[in-house]
């Protein structure tokens, strides 16, 4: 018995005996063949009742159709109010609702796709916007004036101040836009922080390939170091034999392509030889009679053994 079925309140007993015009009802309303047995009813109220049918969709286990009927008071006549498919409470349903932002996972964006960034992402603070500029009767202000004026003639014809695209030359946004400050939003404290751990998880010290490594990212040469705060601890791959090549690595990270992993071998030389067939040995073909003497040969046995 379901857990709607177990209310306190009777059901009205012209409404729970009106079955078949629930079931022609939901078998209106369905698709020929899918409205099976009848399951229970409930009191929704005084007079109204719902009937609920087994639902023999395919996609659809666990589901009923719930027809409410109600009646007027001291009316005999019981009328439909409405039918509907509800699930039940073993129904086979979808997945909660997630958001998009909590579903999105990194390598899903594709070529066309756009991921904005919320107004109060973490990850972001506001870029140089010029409050912070010098009041222009301050000396600072005056004096950059004329730095920038000195420059205008010689090298524009024209005051830069004057092009839309540009900010003033010697101004404190030219330095912002050359640094590459001059933007909406930068990376703020706690976006560099995460993205810092997430590159030491995947090319970190703590990692099995910098592990087994030979040495350290610090002392290779394939490392290209990056600017800034974050190149104290971080740099970019740039070996082709390297997994981590074009990724961001930390320094404590490491691999075998490492530069001064190993030294090649140099060629092996070839040993001297045994014996030198560039001249000719004499050697005795019969021992000396004085056994103290060194043996020695005549002229005959020299002939002999050239002949050989």
């Amino acid at each position: 018995m379901s857990a709607a079925t177990t209310r306190s309140r009777t059901p009205d007993r012209l409404c729970a005996e009106a079955v078949d015009l629930a079931r022609a009802a939901a078998e209106e309303a369905a698709a020929p063949g899918v409205v099976g047995e009848h399951i229970g009813t409930v009191a929704e109220g005084d007079r109204v009742v719902t009937h609920f049918f087994a639902c023999k969709e395919f996609g659809y286990r666990g589901w009923r159709w719930a027809v409410t009927v109600t009646r007027a008071s001291r009316a005999k006549i019981v009328t439909l109010d409405e039918v509907v498919l509800l699930p039940g409470p073993d129904a086979l349903l979808a997945p909660e609702w997630v958001p998009w932002s909590e579903r999105l996972r990194p390598g899903d964006l594709g070529p066309g796709d756009l991921l904005p960034t919320q107004a109060e992402d973490l990850r972001l603070e506001p870029g140089y916007t010029g409050e912070d500029e010098p009041p222009p009767n301050a000396v600072v202000s005056r004096e950059m004036t004329e730095l920038a004026e000195a420059e205008d003639a010689e090298v524009t014809p024209g005051a830069p101040a004057t092009l839309p695209a540009l900010p003033a030359r010697g101004s404190i946004a030219s330095v912002a836009e050359e640094l590459g400050m001059r933007r909406a939003r930068v990376l703020s404290r706690y976006g560099l922080r995460i993205a810092a751990d997430r590159w030491e998880d995947a090319f970190g010290p703590t990692t099995p390939m910098a592990q087994a490594a030979p040495a350290p990212c610090v002392s290779c040469a394939f490392l290209v170091p990056l600017g800034g705060s974050i190149g104290q601890a971080f740099g970019i791959c740039a070996n082709e034999f390297s997994p981590a090549d074009g990724r961001v690595v930390s320094l404590a990270y490491g691999c075998g392509a490492h530069s001064e992993a190993a030294v090649m071998p140099k060629p092996p030389q070839p040993p001297a030889p045994v014996i030198d067939e560039t001249r000719l040995d004499p050697f005795p073909l019969r021992p000396s009679q004085d056994s103290g003497s060194v043996p020695t040969t005549s002229d005959d046995d020299t002939a002999e053994l050239g002949h050989a």
